[in-house]
């Protein structure tokens, strides 16, 4: 089974659990480190999620892999928080982080940059607006290559 399919697959067997116990999915990757293949979840709720949450959710998917068994070989399944550098993945998670700090980088230049820093100051008809330091960026949704919550000192 493809990258994508396994992604989508794990996605539908978690999805019902996640929605009926608050929780949110961040992201699903399927990757190959070594000689070694790992099924990472991320995943998030309000306030935070702890291990016991890791837990459960990792106990829930481990069941519904083994009786589906939708990954051929072997592999090493990690449920964790999305940490504090949260990827935002999709236009809603951009949305819920107006007025937080983001680092984003898109496919081609604006304003002869491909990297921003800075505060999230408004996201509206598919635009960012990012102000970093004494400037102001308006980047289209559209040329994001990737996004996440970003930690300024």
């Amino acid at each position: 089974m493809s990258t994508p399919k396994i992604k989508g697959t794990v996605e539908e067997m978690l999805k019902p659990y996640l929605d009926d116990n608050g929780f949110e999915l961040v992201d699903v990757e399927y990757v190959k480190e070594g000689s070694n293949f790992f099924l990472r979840v991320f995943v998030d709720k309000e306030g935070g999620i702890d291990i016991d949450d890791c837990g459960s959710i990792s106990e829930f998917l481990s069941a519904k892999l083994d009786e589906n068994d939708p990954i051929s070989g072997a592999y090493f399944l990690e449920v964790s928080s999305p940490g504090a550098e949260r990827p935002l993945k999709k236009a809603d998670d951009v949305a819920k982080a107006v007025g937080k700090d983001v680092f984003v980088t898109t496919y081609e230049p604006i304003d002869g940059l491909k990297e921003f820093e800075g505060r999230l100051l408004s996201f509206e008809s598919g635009e960012m607006l990012i102000s970093a330091g004494k400037k102001q960026h308006v980047v289209p949704y559209a040329k994001v290559a990737s996004a996440r919550l970003a930690i300024i000192f």
